[in-house]
């Protein structure tokens, strides 16, 4: 069998990903000459290793809840990449200068001055991408994903210096490893979430904007979202720097873990009618016989998407599965575009878009193989299409 086709076109020069790249050097040695400044290599060892260990499980469940049309990872990288250094150093210069302008004390600067701060240097990298790279950005979930990634990069950074911190002491407080360990207890095990948390409001915000026919809530969206980001990680300081122990349990337990819910039920919910968005976008375009009408629950459903690379692997092994892969990927890329096109918000290059999508589609369609048609009436399973806040 001939050579498979390349998985992705030839990849443009992205103003993005360059400013991106400027910031984080400069942003990197900043963070470097804080860590040498604290003149332990020890400190810094059990700081990085200890700030490293929920991030494989946040960025995991992050790519988890985005299956459908995964971001590229590129970008996912550079949204960690901002949110670890120039987020980091942004918001540390913005709570400074805020303080000095308005001379409030250390906590009311962390109430105050460090929410508005990290929220807006986190959410630059946000708006950036919608504003440079309008494509990623579809709708809520990608929002949430984007603000996942920023928020766990932040916190990352965030985290070294604080478990470096309760390392060394000041003098008055324990040090060493049981002091770090004790604050990891609370920052890595209980609240990891807390960063992204806040900033997927944010997030969601923009997602809603992006999908709105109204240019009034294109935009109020994002800044009611900005409010509420900084309102959560201003009740979360808030709770931990001037309340005692029960008032920072009690914001914990009635504040964060319900928002912490609510936003992953939002995802969830935001991911089901993805679903069945595609699987009504795909069948329009099976009726005007661009693919066949078997082929359609193969992508439209996630748990149907698996057991067809199964069969691949089973029937045709690891160069299968890349086939199937990549071409259920195309046809994500298609259905949601032809439901943009169907909501009547189709963008304008929507022409070429869709005459590349189906020359990949062409190219991989070759070399895939799939398990026998399912019964009809597969589309039942995703309920009636109605409207909403995705795409």
């Amino acid at each position: 069998m001939s050579v498979q086709p390349s998985s992705m076109p030839r990849r443009r020069r992205s103003w993005l990903l360059i400013v991106t790249s400027v910031l984080l050097g400069l942003g990197a040695v900043a963070i470097a000459v804080l860590i040498v400044r604290a003149g332990s290599p020890t400190a810094a060892v059990v700081g990085v290793l200890l700030a490293a260990l929920p991030v494989p499980l946040l960025i995991g469940f992050y790519l988890w809840l985005d299956r459908y049309e995964p971001e590229p990872v590129r970008y996912l990288a550079a949204g960690l990449g901002w949110g670890a250094v120039a987020a980091t150093s942004l918001g540390a210069i913005f709570t400074a200068l805020g303080a000095e302008l308005t001379g409030v004390s250390e906590d009311l600067t962390g109430v105050i001055w460090a929410p508005i701060a990290e929220e807006l240097a986190k959410g630059l990298f946000l708006v950036a991408v919608v504003l440079l790279r309008r494509r990623q950005v579809h709708g809520l979930l990608d929002g949430i994903v984007y603000a996942g990634m920023v928020g766990i990069g932040f916190a990352f950074t965030e985290n070294i210096l604080y478990y470096m911190q309760s390392y060394l002491g000041d003098g008055e407080v324990p040090s060493g490893v049981g002091a770090a360990t004790s604050l990891f207890i609370l920052r890595g095990v209980i609240s990891p979430f807390a960063h992204p948390l806040f900033t997927a409001a944010l997030g969601i915000g923009l997602g809603y904007a992006i999908a709105s026919r109204s240019r009034t809530m294109r935009l109020l969206a994002p800044l009611l979202g900005y409010a509420a980001a900084v309102g959560l990680h201003a009740a979360w300081n808030g709770s931990a720097l001037l309340g005692g122990t029960a008032t920072f349990l009690l914001t914990y337990v009635l504040g964060m873990i319900p928002a912490l819910a609510l936003v992953f039920g939002l995802a969830l919910w935001v991911r089901r009618r993805e679903g069945r968005l595609l699987a009504y976008a795909l069948d329009d375009c099976a009726r005007m016989g661009w693919l066949h009408p078997d082929e359609v629950p193969w992508t439209a459903s996630l748990a149907h998407r698996a057991s067809a690379r199964a069969y691949a692997r089973r029937m045709r092994g690891p160069a299968g599965v890349r086939a199937l892969r990549e071409y259920q990927q195309v046809l994500t890329e298609m259905g949601f575009l032809h439901d943009r096109v169907m909501r009547g918000v189709a963008p304008s290059d929507v022409g070429p878009r869709m005459a590349e999508i189906r020359h990949r589609m062409s190219a991989w369609r070759p070399y895939v193989v799939l398990p026998p048609p399912l019964p009809r009436g597969h589309l039942a399973v995703y309920g009636p299409r109605n409207s909403g806040l995705t795409r």
